[in-house]
Formats: structure tokens, C-alpha cells, sequence
């Protein structure tokens, strides 16, 4: 129990405030520790793919710029500017020259535009691809369900019982899906998935089908768009940029597909799975709303001016780096 004297002490609203001072030499180490942290490790010969806060300690003292350090008091040097070494995000350069033409065509789609001019109440857009190596694994102690305070459990040990592809095109405006199961994905997989859509209505006598699609080799170039064309002369075929699968609605459902029917992955054999996914199918189907899409073209114009402004500024940097050098 506190002291009644060091309680009103600590009470009194005139007692002098403990405050900490910094030396010019702990400001000018919290400045290197700060620029060491702002580098990449390799680029200054340590063996590390990122730092942290004991290995800036460490490199600092072994540079002789301070003695023996903290890692709290790097870690407080480092929260100063909110600087987290030891954080990273992937991310993927820009390589579609045509990327804005090819991303305006998509996102003008999902607005049920196409070269400026509105669709038709008989057109509509499919968005398509194929979901890859779903894996039958049988696990080898049965799954055990949910209990009050306690988790499903999944048992670690499984058995192979082979994969197949799920290959599926949403319709946009409908919310429909349409799938297929196949033991792998190419050209002849793609074109079954083709022809049970469109012989279907009211796809078979719209007036046009359009078909977004990725850069995968299913679907790649002109001449995947010539062979849909001839096969379905009211089908067109349009590419997302490259490395933009984003922008193709129907990765949103095979995310729903992954986290309702995939996972935890616990099937007896591939049969299983394709007769979960079709019954799967029916019951999104039955309830499925479009999904709420808002990435615009404007978005769009606001994203490329802001990766523009930020390959600016790494350019400036690395400049200012190399003339310190």
C-alpha cells in the first residue's frame, strides 16, 4: 500500500515534472540509427533481408558511432518517426504499356459501357478463370466440430487424393455463376467451360457476350480471341492488364469459394469436391447479389498519379544517396 506522504506528493499539481534530456551525442546516434534503418541491410554489406531492432543495436556499436545500446531505446529512437524496418509490402511494378487502356475497358464494362456507348439490355458480361489445384486431402483423424470455448480442429496429417481446377464465369450485372470441374486447366478445358455457357440462355442469342479474362495461357493473346470468336461470333474477349487479376470480379468469388467450401481442405477423394462445388453453386446462386464494384476509372487516373509521384521521389532519393556516396 502506497504511502499517504508519497500520495499527496504525487498529487500536488506544483511538483516538479521529471523530464529526459537528450545529449547532442544520443541526438546524433538517433539520427544514424535512423538512416541505418531507412537502408536496405544488403546494400550496406549485412547479411539480413530486413533489420531489427537488436541488429541496429548491434551494427551500431560495432560501427563504434555509440556504446552499448538498447533495443528499447531503438525501438523509441525508431518510433519517433514511425519507422518499422522489420515491417515489408509486396507489391507489382507497372510492366502493361497499355495498362490504363486495358484497365479503362474492364472497369467501363462493370459500368455497362463499352467505347463510350451504353449495353444493351441483351448484352452481358462474364467475368472467368479457373481456380487451380484444389486438393482432395483426406486428413487421417476425422475433423472435429466446434464445442462451447472451443475451436473446430483439423487434424495436420492427411492423404493425397489427387487435385483438379475449378474453372467458372460470373455474369456481373446477374450475379450468376457457372462452373466446371476439370483435372487440369489449357485451351481445351477453357473452351468447354465456353461452350456450356453459351449454348446457354439468354447467352446463346445475346447480342453480345463479353468475356473478361486474365493473361493466363488458357486465354492468352490474339489468338485466344480469334478462337472465341470463331467458335461464338457473338463472344468477345477482353484481357485485364497484365498482372491485374484485381480487376477481374471473379476472383472475388473464388475467394468465397476458398474460405466456404475449400478450407480447411478435409475431402475423401475428387469426387467429393466436385459435388461440393456444384451444390455450392446452386446455393450462391439462389441468393447472390451483384457485388458492390467501385473502383472507377477516376480511381484509376488517381492511382497511377500516385504510384507516378512515388517512383518520383525513390528516383530522388536514390540520386541524393548516390551523390552523398
Amino acid at each position: 500500500m502506497a504511502c499517504p506522504v508519497r500520495r499527496r506528493w504525487a498529487a500536488r499539481p506544483d511538483r516538479p515534472q521529471a523530464h529526459r534530456t537528450s545529449s547532442p551525442f544520443h541526438s546524433r546516434a538517433g539520427a544514424e540509427a535512423k538512416a541505418l534503418a531507412c537502408q536496405l541491410p544488403a546494400k550496406t554489406g549485412i547479411p539480413l533481408s530486413r533489420w531489427s531492432c537488436p541488429e541496429l543495436a548491434a551494427e551500431l556499436t560495432s560501427r563504434g558511432i555509440t556504446d552499448a545500446i538498447s533495443p528499447s531505446t531503438m525501438r523509441r529512437w525508431l518510433r519517433e518517426d514511425a519507422i518499422k524496418p522489420w515491417q515489408y509490402r509486396s507489391w507489382i511494378f507497372i510492366r502493361d504499356p497499355e495498362f490504363r487502356a486495358n484497365a479503362q475497358r474492364v472497369l467501363d464494362l462493370y459500368a455497362r459501357i463499352w467505347q463510350g456507348v451504353t449495353l444493351d439490355a441483351d448484352e452481358y458480361v462474364l467475368s472467368s478463370d479457373e481456380k487451380t489445384s484444389i486438393q482432395a486431402r483426406c486428413r487421417c483423424h476425422p475433423t472435429l466440430a466446434p464445442g462451447q470455448a472451443r475451436a473446430a480442429r483439423v487434424n495436420h496429417e492427411y492423404g493425397r487424393g489427387g487435385a483438379l481446377a475449378y474453372l467458372a464465369a460470373y455474369d456481373v450485372h446477374r450475379a450468376r455463376v457457372l462452373g466446371r470441374c476439370e483435372a487440369a486447366t489449357g485451351i481445351v478445358p477453357f473452351m468447354a467451360l465456353v461452350e456450356q455457357v453459351m449454348t446457354q440462355e439468354p447467352y446463346a442469342s445475346a447480342k453480345r457476350v463479353f468475356w473478361i479474362v486474365d493473361n493466363g495461357s488458357s486465354h492468352r493473346g490474339k489468338k485466344a480471341i480469334d478462337r472465341l470468336t470463331e467458335a461464338f461470333p457473338n463472344a468477345v474477349m477482353v484481357h485485364t492488364p497484365v498482372h491485374a487479376s484485381w480487376t477481374n470480379q471473379i476472383e472475388i468469388f473464388f475467394s468465397i469459394v476458398q474460405r466456404k467450401v475449400v478450407q480447411p481442405n478435409d475431402f475423401t477423394d475428387l469426387t467429393e469436391i466436385r459435388k461440393r462445388l456444384r451444390v455450392f453453386e446452386d446455393r450462391y446462386n439462389a441468393t447472390a447479389q451483384p457485388f458492390q464494384w467501385r473502383f472507377t476509372t477516376s480511381d484509376l487516373d488517381d492511382l497511377l498519379a500516385r504510384l507516378d509521384r512515388h517512383t518520383l521521389i525513390d528516383e530522388q532519393e536514390e540520386s541524393s544517396i548516390a551523390s552523398a556516396t
